[in-house]
C-alpha cells in the first residue's frame, strides 16, 4: 500500500504504550490520535516526561505500541516484523538525535555512508560526500567526531539522516546540546532541507522559538495531546519565510 498526495503520511489512531515492569510500569502514551500531512512540519512540545520523545520513537518505528494503529507512508507497522520494519525505516525515515549518535571510530564520510551501505547502495560513499558538502562539511570528510565541534557533529548526523532521501524526518531536541548561535544555524539548516526536499518533519523541542517555525505545534502532557493544535498566524509564517 502506498500513500497518495491526499493521505496523511503519518497516521496514529488511539495509540497506547506502557513501559517498564511491575511497580515502575508507566502508561506513557494514552490514546493519541494524530494525522500529519505530507510535506508539513510539526513541533511537539511539553514538559519533561510527558511522552514527547516516546511519541517520536513510535513514529520512527523504534517503539512498538501496545494498542492502536500506526501507519507511515501507507505502511501498517503492526503488519511488519522487526526486519521488515528496520528496512522500511532505512528507506523512509531519517532520525536526528540530541546527542548525535555518531560512531566515534568512523570518519564523517563513513558515518554518513553507513545507512546507505546497509541498504546496499553501490554509490554509498559518493552520496555521503554529496550530503556532507550540502550541509557545509565538504572539507571535513575525513575528520572523526572527536575532531569536530558539536555543531559540526550535528551536521554530520543530519547528513546521515538525509542521505537515504527519506519521506519523513524526525528530530529529537536537535539543538539541545548546542549553544544559541550554533543551534540557530542547525535549525535553519533543518527547515531549509525539509522545504527543499518536500519532506515531512516532526520535531520535539523545549525551545518555543524553534517550535514556532513549524506549520503546527502539538502540546503533549501526561501522554496525551493537550488542547487544540496550534498553527502559526499568517503574519508569523511570512516573517519566518
Amino acid at each position: 500500500m502506498s500513500d497518495t498526495p491526499s493521505d496523511p503520511v503519518i497516521s496514529l489512531n488511539d495509540i497506547h504504550l506502557t513501559l517498564g515492569e511491575g511497580a515502575s510500569r508507566v502508561h506513557v502514551l494514552r490514546g493519541i490520535t494524530l494525522d500529519v500531512e505530507k510535506g508539513t512540519s510539526v513541533g511537539v512540545v511539553g514538559p519533561s516526561g510527558s511522552g514527547k520523545s516516546t511519541l517520536l520513537m513510535v513514529m520512527a518505528g523504534l517503539e512498538r505500541v501496545d494498542s492502536g494503529g500506526v501507519l507511515l507512508a501507507g505502511e501498517d507497522f503492526s503488519k511488519l516484523d522487526e526486519d521488515a520494519l528496520a528496512a522500511f525505516r532505512g528507506r523512509n525515515i531519517g532520525i536526528v538525535f540530541q546527542s548525535f549518535h555518531l560512531i566515534p571510530n568512523m570518519t564523517a564520510l563513513e558515518n554518513v555512508a553507513v545507512p546507505l551501505e546497509l541498504a546496499g547502495d553501490p554509490k554509498a560513499f559518493e552520496k555521503a560526500a554529496a550530503e556532507l558538502t550540502a550541509v557545509g562539511l565538504g572539507e571535513r570528510l575525513t575528520h572523526y567526531p572527536a575532531q569536530m565541534s558539536g555543531g559540526e557533529q550535528q551536521r554530520v548526523a543530519m547528513a546521515r539522516a538525509l542521505a537515504p532521501d527519506p519521506k519523513i524526518l524526525v528530530a529529537d531536541e536537535p539543538t539541545g546540546n548546542l549553544d544559541e548561535e550554533t543551534g540557530a544555524q542547525i535549525s535553519q539548516l533543518l527547515f531549509s532541507k525539509q522545504k527543499e526536499r518536500g519532506m515531512t518533519l516532526v520535531l520535539v523541542t523545549h525551545d518555543p522559538s524553534l517550535a514556532r517555525q513549524c506549520d503546527r505545534t502539538l502540546r503533549v502532557r501526561a501522554g496525551e495531546i493537550e488542547g487544540p493544535v496550534e498553527q502559526p498566524s499568517k503574519s508569523r509564517k511570512k516573517s519566518a519565510a
